[in-house]
């Protein structure tokens, strides 16, 4: 029973590890994405062109 309860342990510790591991490497980029995606939206409403569906309502 002991050995099962640390294998156990030590199987959501390796999770986790690994969670946070592609976590801090993903980090940047979903950083950048939106900062790009923001970007674009700012472009699309300064830039005044009425294209969209919503537009026709």
């Amino acid at each position: 029973m002991l050995w099962k309860i640390i294998g156990i342990v030590a199987v959501v510790w390796i999770a986790l590890a690994i969670i946070g591991a592609l976590i801090k490497g993903l980090f940047p980029i979903l950083m950048i994405s939106l900062v790009v995606f923001g970007l674009y939206l700012v472009y699309k409403a300064v830039s005044g062109s009425n294209k969209s569906p919503m537009s026709k309502l």
